[in-house]
């Protein structure tokens, strides 16, 4: 209420304007009406709210405004029935509004004008959609969560294996049931798929997880040396044998388990003797007269086709029976899409760790790693990401960090996509920034390049440099 002390020394007319002034200046629709719901005030805030012209309502009543479907409902009249205020949710237009209408008396009791205040509830809709939108990812996110800790769960399970793909869940099945027994058991897959965390996930999960693993590279140890590596040899057995003879890799893992990697690489000689081991679980060392029993679970694996080589003599049929008792064949990368981002955000986070850095992938980089075939499976990715990740400048991993002949790769397979457009700008922009580091001027870059200084300039503008 305003005090009368207030308007003491302020005019009638002075007071109309002031009044005025406040009705046209509110950010609010405001309309009034009189006793008889005839429309006789409307500011412009209601105009714009509404989209409603003031000439669409003064002088009409609100039955008619009603009735000639401008409105939805009228407050006004619920006002006058009522005679108190009430609140609806009325459409003008298309537009859902709040709008408040509150009676005026005179001194007799009776409503002599109903001042109507609208507001435009299409943000307050638009807030609860998205607060809807939000609560329900909220709900996914907490499953999905709920989900990667049962997939931790597994990984921990499993030794740092990162894996969630049907395809390797089914090679773990099988690896889990053989396991437990001592089957020789014959590793199949590209290089760098991760055979050997198999062969980890064999061991950890027998009987002879207490025991030695011994792990021998039969392509990474010269042929002449191999045989003593693996029997072992007697005290002057050969020039510059050791004086105590020494205990082979068989010895060693007795009680445990021995993997022989790279299988295909053996010699053929000594193919007869690993083949005596199997059957007989004896060895005799280089220069001994008699053999001796161990006990040993035997793994191999390669990256060859063992078949195609017994076929060809390359290596014998006998051998290769004995240690194709259980196959186990890991499949490559490409071939397990759902497997890549883990993997990549596993590797992510372990090169943060380790180099004290907090680098994170740009979605493109996520798009990238699924699409790309990986030819060096996860040891590539491997690979790859510990290069971005200590060799880019800035903490987001993007499109123009990877290597270009990574992006020329992806171009030419993409070339019926539409989205060879964009690559080519990525590998151009990864070009032209690594030719500057060394180049240091646009006119020498521009030479390396084989174009014009200009047409340089113009695509280091073009691409954002």
């Amino acid at each position: 209420m305003i005090e009368n002390t207030k308007l003491d020394s302020v005019n009638k007319s002075d007071i109309e304007i002031i009044l005025l002034s406040i009705f046209q200046s509110s950010y609010d629709g405001i309309y009034v009406a009189d006793n008889d719901g005839v429309g006789i005030m409307v500011n412009s805030a209601y105009s714009r709210i509404t989209g409603v012209n003031s000439q669409e309502l003064l002088g009409k009543n609100m039955m008619t405004v009603v009735k000639e479907g401008l409105v939805s409902e009228s407050v006004t009249i619920k006002v006058l029935e009522e005679k108190t205020a009430q609140t609806i949710i009325q459409t003008v237009r298309g537009k859902e509004l709040l709008v408040t209408g509150n009676p005026v008396f005179d001194h007799n009791g009776k409503i002599t004008y109903v001042v109507t205040n609208v507001r435009d509830i299409s943000d307050l809709n638009y807030m609860k959609t998205e607060l809807l939108h939000s609560k329900r990812l909220t709900e996914q996110y907490v499953c999905e969560i709920e989900e990667l800790k049962k997939r931790e769960l597994i990984h921990l399970h499993l030794d740092g294996i990162i894996g969630q793909s049907q395809e390797i869940m089914k090679v773990f099945h099988l690896a889990r049931k053989v396991a437990k027994v001592d089957s020789t058991v014959l590793i199949l897959g590209e290089s760098g798929v991760g055979k050997e965390v198999i062969v980890n996930y064999l061991h950890q999960e027998s009987d002879r997880a207490n025991a030695p693993l011994i792990k021998v590279n039969c392509g990474a140890i010269p042929k002449h040396l191999l045989e003593s590596e693996l029997f072992g040899y007697e005290k002057g057995a050969f020039t510059g044998a050791d004086s105590q003879g020494k205990p082979g890799l068989f010895e060693q893992a007795d009680g445990g388990t021995i993997f022989l990697d790279e299988i295909g690489d053996m010699p053929m000689d000594l193919q007869v003797k690993l083949l005596r081991v199997l059957q007989e679980f004896e060895i005799m060392r280089v220069g001994g007269r008699k053999s001796f029993k161990i006990d040993v679970r035997v793994i191999s694996a390669t990256n060859m086709n063992l078949e195609e080589m017994v076929d060809k003599n390359d290596f014998r049929r006998d051998l290769y029976y004995r240690l194709n008792i259980v196959p186990i064949k890991v499949p490559p990368l490409r071939e397990r899409i759902a497997d890549i981002v883990p993997l990549a955000f596993y590797f992510l986070n372990k090169n943060n760790k380790k180099n004290k850095l907090n680098k994170r992938f740009h979605h493109e980089i996520i798009h990238f790693f699924e699409e790309y075939r990986w030819p060096g499976n996860i040891r590539e990715l491997e690979n790859l990401i510990e290069r971005l990740v200590v060799t880019t400048d800035n903490e987001e991993i993007k499109m123009q960090d990877l290597p270009a002949s990574l992006l020329l790769g992806k171009a030419r397979k993409k070339i019926e996509t539409g989205k060879l457009k964009e690559i080519i700008a990525n590998v151009e922009r990864k070009l032209i920034k690594e030719q500057m580091e060394k180049s240091k001027t646009t006119r020498h870059a521009a030479k390396e390049l084989g174009i014009s200084q200009s047409a340089l300039v113009k695509k280091m503008q073009k691409l954002g440099f």
